[in-house]
Parts: structure tokens; C-alpha cells; sequence
């Protein structure tokens, strides 16, 4: 056996990708399983708490689809990063960066919206890029070198926002047709949860069906036999982080023409929800295992709790203790059900 071949049989064992049979036992050992029965249970849970007080009607029902779907324009791109084995700790300052050149290119320059639009989104992919080439060239931990462009980012946005017009919060000036591709609504659901559908769905597809998601896959699962096998891990990781960013930078843009106004503050949540959800729809803290609808699923999760304690009327303190038991469960239970799926493969 030579060693090329080797390495592509190692590359092609550490490579999780979620099988496709439909049997039961299969179907238990798919990454997103856990976080389906997670999301039965939770949606349950509330529906019967707090039936009696419109949780499930049709502005409840659009109420935590907002809430998931901002979060999972940030999520997937996020968790598909982390099946590659990388974090992105600076999507939060990005919203808020994204959300402010909008706000004050429109505002105080008055430039075109939709040209703010292509500059905040290019901003976002000209982030990704800084971190993946950082991350590849350096070989730094991506939560380290993240984490470093999160300050310097939020402390750039800040510091021009408050320069230019005295404060972090600006108004947005935007036209019919950019309402329309960014602040639809229909009742009380925004256009932000096709975005989000639309997303899960590019991703699901990239991840399932091209050789695109079996480079992640193998990146994640070992890329040392993964590059020894002709896989270009540092092309990889360099697209995924443009991906985050622009997903990042698109949150902040839908924001900004949704609310009518920037502010160089929005998003800073974002920086740790994204990947919690993700680790609760399945995707392994090491890398190598996940599924986008796995992490669609924790998005849902996320957005159900959050609507769902408002519609009981109990604190939203209770918020973190459901998210943090969740995280637990689903860090043990996806180290199980990876372990099933590898001893099945």
C-alpha cells in the first residue's frame, strides 16, 4: 500500500459525514438527533405551559422564529466552521461594524444604501479572510486569534462611530426595495427566517452533496492525513471564516434596515449563542462531526426558550439555566452518538 493511498484512507475514516440511510439505527446515530428530540421535547414543554397565553398561535409562533432565525444566519456558517475544527469568535463585533457602516454611510455621508449594503457585506468577508489566513499561516488557535480581532473590531467601530457622530446609535436612511429584501414582514415574522431556511438549506447541501463538505468533514476529522491526502485544509478554513463573517455581516444589515438604525454595539451576543447552539445541535467542540440541520435545530431550541419563558411569565433568568443543562446533554450525548456512528462506519 503506498503511502498516498494510506493517507486517503485515513482522511476518509476521519471524515463523520452524517450517513444517509433512513433505517432507525441509523437515523439514532445522525448528528442531529439528539437536538431533534431536544426540540420536540422543548416545544412541547412550552406548548403546554403557555398555550393559554397565545404561545402557539401565529404571532407566538413568528415571535421565536425571529429570535432563531438572526441567530442561525450566524450559526450555520459558525458550526459548519466548527465541523472543520475552528472557532469564530468575532461574529458579534462584525453584526455590530456591519450595522454602523450602514447607519452612518447613509446617514452622514448620505451614499447609497445599497452601496453601504455591499460595503458592510464585503466587510464582513474581508474579516473572514484576515482570520483564516491568520489562523493558516500562523498556526495560532483560531479562538485566540478571533478573540483578538473581536476587541479590535468593536473597538474600531466604536471608537469611528462616537468620532463621527458623537454616539454608537445611528439612524439608517433606506429605500422601498431594500425594505423589502431585508425588512419584509408578514404579521409578526420578518423575512430574516427565509433567510435563515435559505441558508440551511445551501448548507445542508454543501456539507451532503459536494466534495467541498467532505474537505470539511475530512479538515475537522484529521488534517494532517487530510492535507496528506490532497485536501487544501487551508483553502478550507479560509472560506469558512469569509463565511462567517458575511453571515455575521448580514445579520447586521437586516438589523440596520429592520430597525431603522445602527448601532456599533449590536451582535456582542451573538459571539457565544452561535456556537452554543451549534455544540446543542450536534456538532463536536473537536471537529470532524455536525450536520447544518443539527445546528437549524439548536437555533430553534434557542428561540423557543427564549419566546417561550416570555409567554409563561417567569424570569428570563430562567433563559440560562435551560441552555446551560442543554449544552451539558448535548456535549455527552454527541460524544455518544459520534462514537456509534464511527463504530458503525
Amino acid at each position: 500500500m503506498t503511502l498516498e493511498t494510506q493517507a486517503l484512507r485515513d482522511a476518509s475514516a476521519a471524515t463523520s459525514r452524517p450517513m444517509r440511510s433512513w433505517s432507525p439505527s441509523s437515523l439514532v446515530r445522525r448528528p442531529e438527533f439528539g437536538a431533534f428530540v431536544a426540540t420536540v421535547f422543548v416545544y412541547a414543554f412550552f406548548a403546554a405551559t403557555a398555550y393559554r397565553y397565545g404561545f402557539v398561535t401565529f404571532d407566538g409562533t413568528a415571535g421565536w422564529l425571529n429570535t432563531a432565525a438572526e441567530l442561525g444566519i450566524i450559526a450555520i456558517p459558525v458550526g459548519i466552521l466548527m465541523v472543520a475544527g475552528e472557532f469564530d469568535l468575532s461574529v458579534g463585533a462584525v453584526v455590530g461594524a456591519a450595522s454602523i457602516t450602514v447607519a452612518i454611510g447613509t446617514t452622514l455621508f448620505d451614499f447609497s444604501v445599497w452601496l453601504m449594503i455591499s460595503a458592510a457585506l464585503a466587510l464582513g468577508l474581508a474579516v473572514g479572510v484576515l482570520n483564516g489566513l491568520l489562523v493558516v499561516r500562523t498556526g495560532l488557535p483560531s479562538f485566540i486569534v478571533t478573540l483578538a480581532s473581536s476587541f479590535s473590531i468593536g473597538g474600531l467601530s466604536l471608537g469611528l462611530a462616537r468620532l463621527l457622530s458623537n454616539t454608537t446609535s445611528v439612524s439608517v436612511k433606506s429605500t422601498p426595495l431594500s425594505d423589502a429584501v431585508f425588512a419584509s414582514n408578514w404579521g409578526q415574522a420578518n423575512i430574516s427566517i427565509l433567510w435563515w431556511f435559505a441558508i440551511t438549506i445551501f448548507g445542508g447541501w454543501v456539507l451532503a452533496r459536494t466534495a467541498f463538505g467532505n474537505w470539511i468533514f475530512a479538515t475537522g476529522g484529521n488534517p494532517v492525513a487530510a492535507r496528506d491526502a490532497g485536501v487544501p485544509t487551508g483553502f478550507v478554513k479560509i472560506v469558512l471564516f469569509m463565511m462567517t463573517g458575511l453571515g455575521a455581516s448580514l445579520v447586521g444589515v437586516i438589523q440596520a434596515i429592520g430597525y431603522h438604525s445602527g448601532n456599533a454595539t449590536a451582535g456582542l451576543g451573538y459571539v457565544f449563542q452561535a456556537p452554543i447552539v451549534a455544540v446543542i445541535g450536534g456538532v463536536l467542540l473537536g471537529g470532524g462531526y455536525g450536520s447544518a440541520f443539527g445546528v437549524f435545530l439548536g437555533t430553534v431550541i434557542f428561540g423557543v426558550i427564549n419566546i417561550g419563558i416570555f409567554y409563561t411569565g417567569w424570569s428570563t433568568d430562567w433563559v440560562q439555566l435551560f441552555l446551560g443543562v442543554l449544552l451539558m446533554a448535548a456535549v455527552i450525548t454527541n460524544h455518544y452518538f459520534r462514537r456509534l456512528a464511527m463504530s458503525a462506519g
